[in-house]
């Protein structure tokens, strides 16, 4: 019997039963095709060697005035500007107020009880303690224990904890409550790392499930929405407000002159201003004038081109200094609310935020009427044009806002080339620039077309790209379903319950799509999926990604993951997250393949390997696995396998450089065809191999 190839069609297939799909791919991990032809991904190295807080859920990038290349991240706690290998917390404040003794103490115990009436925090939110009038409890618990960031316990409506640097005493007992005048700081509200399941009365919608039980249904994660307009950002976490960061002042502090007076008169550098209610914070180590303090947040009042006073809240009273310091200082920018610094209509809540390319309006969805003070999931709002703080429509600008009828509630936005794709639970929209007097009008694309989460889209190769609840779309002038040879494998393995951590990327690279999703039995996005759009093939695997970003403006895609960093993806061949190299086990195997026509058994004795390892290190030495698994029939099941490992040479010229051949020894009618690696240093892509058989009797 000569010698057998071994070339199956590129792509995995898992719609059939593996003997169905012979001479085809049946199972991979960390594999993709080039041409056909299956090799290991690259590696991800370190994006910046700093953590952040939380659990990653949005990525953005772009490059301001000034040549500065930023990366927005958004968490479930915090929002950062990511500037080379530095975070900067730019995380919003929603609340300012002043507290009347508010801190109990227990004894023995680090936890601070604190008062308010109807404080509106969750479990998680972060708080900061300041101003002139904090004092301690007497004892231990100092007013510099009690001053600073700290992070909130929910107890009920009124009360929540924190926990401080310290240990109660009997007289910081006696002294609460206690602790003076509190300027208190709340800065936007976190969410949890996961969706949450909520089962029994009241979890679904009214008369859903059996009676007495409802459904079973899950809280929102906390997503951030980010787009930047020219060099600076509209952001805002989904559900809440709509907040501008200025890159004028930025991530990097900026030197401003304090001249004292009472109030403060703050100076900014030439060509800089800030409007009213940026919140703003000195971080400076020097002296400030008494009444002022590091770390605190501010917001600007009375701005009047370079100079401002400054006040403990939005639009509040500007704060009385005194003593001598003055001269320079440093201050570093937080976003300031549209709802504050904007005209009286400015948006209170968003479910998304988009700026368009060219017409430059900043655009809201899912969001709150004129003069209404709720949510309306289906409500699309825009500024002027050219102006982000202007939402009144009148007869000088074009402002607007309209509303669609088809679903329940906007769930994302794609902008492709002349429209905005906009996606309802139900539907999909295209959203059109029209010009004076409508601006923007839009048309009805698909009914009855499923979006699986906020980031389950994304737009490649002039083509949007998406999830549905049970099968994956196509938009590229018209709606169509995808076809998707893992269709089965994925939803029948698929957490329904945790559909908003389902993260969509490009891999322009390579001409991939990613998903990222949950496995059924999994609260963290453990699995990936990948449509190769220029071959129409799909692949998959397992890997454990928060956000995924592919921009030009960076040299690789860029993802984060649950240990709070941002890796870089395509970069190397080895998994360098944590600082040291570590092997990415990948692995592919073939579906079942007759030897021969399939009639008699075959004796497999020797595999001549085809493969390249070009891009390895040389240090260990490359190498791969493969291993015949060898079948009587397809119910039979796997007989003796047979491994032989296949290594890089060094003194080829001409061909390439591997192990000529392995001696094997396997028996059967049917095989299946595996090839792995789990070294550093080592990458590969496979060619063509040959197997030697010997015609072995029909039985």
């Amino acid at each position: 019997m000569p010698l057998q190839k071994i070339l199956f069609k590129p792509g995995v297939n898992r719609e059939n039963t593996r003997y169905t799909t012979e001479g085809g791919w049946y199972d991979c991990d960390k594999v993709r095709f080039r041409q056909g032809n299956p090799e290991k991904i690259g590696g991800w190295p370190q994006f910046s060697s700093n953590t952040f807080l939380g659990i990653c859920r949005s990525l953005w990038n772009w490059v301001t005035l000034g040549a500065q290349n930023l990366v927005g991240v958004g968490t479930n706690l915090k929002f950062y500007i990511l500037r080379g290998n530095d975070y900067y917390d730019i995380t919003p404040i929603r609340r300012t107020v002043t507290l009347s003794n508010p801190f109990t103490a227990t004894l023995n115990s680090s936890v601070i009880t604190v008062s308010e009436m109807d404080h509106g925090c969750v479990d998680g939110d972060y708080v900061t303690f300041s101003g002139a009038g904090i004092v301690g409890l007497g004892g231990n618990i100092t007013a510099g224990v009690l001053t600073g960031t700290f992070q909130i316990t929910y107890e009920d409506l009124n009360t929540y904890t924190i926990t401080v640097g310290a240990t109660a005493n009997a007289t910081d007992v006696a002294g609460s409550p206690g602790g003076g005048s509190v300027v208190a700081q709340y800065e936007t509200n976190t969410g949890p790392s996961y969706q949450v399941p909520l089962t029994g009365w009241g979890a679904g919608p009214w008369g859903a499930g059996t009676w007495g039980n409802g459904l079973t249904t899950s809280t929102s994660l906390q997503l951030w929405n980010q787009k930047n307009f020219g060099e600076d950002l509209v952001y805002g976490p989904r559900g809440q407000g709509v907040y501008y960061w200025n890159a004028s002042i930025g991530y990097a502090p900026v030197q401003v002159t304090i001249s004292i007076a009472s109030p403060a008169v703050i100076t900014l550098p030439v060509d800089f201003s800030l409007p009213d209610g940026t919140a703003i914070t000195f971080t400076s180590t020097g002296a400030l004038p008494t009444g002022m303090a590091v770390g605190q947040v501010y917001f600007v009042v009375n701005s009047t081109g370079g100079t401002f006073n400054i006040a403990t809240e939005i639009e509040g009273t500007p704060i009385t200094t005194t003593g001598t310091q003055s001269g320079t200082q440093r201050i570093s920018q937080r976003g300031v609310d549209l709802a504050d610094a904007g005209d009286s209509d400015a948006p209170l809540f968003q479910n998304y935020i988009e700026v368009s390319d060219v017409s430059r309006f900043v655009l809201v969805f899912g969001t709150n009427d004129y003069g209404q003070t709720y949510l309306d999931p289906m409500l699309i709002r825009w500024s002027d044009q050219e102006d982000p703080y202007t939402w009144t429509p009148s007869a000088t600008n074009q402002a607007g806002s309209l509303r669609l009828s088809h679903g329940s509630e906007i769930v994302t936005v794609m902008q492709m080339r002349q429209e905005f794709v906009v996606f309802t639970d139900s539907s999909i929209y295209s959203l059109q620039y029209v010009g004076t007097p409508f601006a923007w009008t839009a048309q009805l694309l698909a009914d009855n077309v499923s979006v699986v989460g906020p980031n389950a889209a994304v737009v490649a190769s002039g083509r949007t790209y998406w999830m549905g609840v049970d099968k994956f779309y196509v938009y590229d002038g018209r709606a169509q379903t995808l076809n998707c040879d893992l269709r089965r494998y994925v939803f029948s393995d698929f957490n329904r319950l945790q559909t908003q951590q389902v993260y969509a990327g490009t891999n322009e690279g390579f001409n991939e799509v990613w998903w990222f999703y949950c496995s059924e039995n999994s609260n963290t996005a453990d699995r990936y999926v990948v449509y190769n759009y220029l071959e129409n093939i799909w692949y998959y695997g397992n890997m454990a990604r928060t956000a995924w970003l592919d921009s030009g403006l960076l040299p690789y895609p860029i993802a984060a993951t649950y240990n709070h960093k941002i890796v870089q993806h395509e970069d190397g061949v080895d998994d360098v997250e944590s600082g040291t190299a570590v092997a990415i086990e990948a692995n592919i195997s073939s579906s079942e393949f007759d030897i021969g026509d399939g009639h008699n058994f075959g004796y497999i004795w020797r595999v001549l390997p085809d493969l390249t390892f070009t891009g390895s290190s040389t240090n260990p030495t490359p190498a791969v696995t493969m291993t015949l698994f060898p079948l009587q029939n397809s119910g039979s099941g796997t007989g003796y396998a047979a491994t032989a490992g296949v290594t890089k040479g060094s003194n080829y010229v001409i061909t390439e450089e591997f192990t000529g051949q392995v001696y094997t020894r396997v028996r059967g009618r049917q095989l299946i065809f595996k090839i792995a690696s789990t070294n550093v240093g080592t990458t590969w892509q496979l060619g063509a191999p040959r197997i030697d058989i010997r015609p072995d009797g029909r039985r």
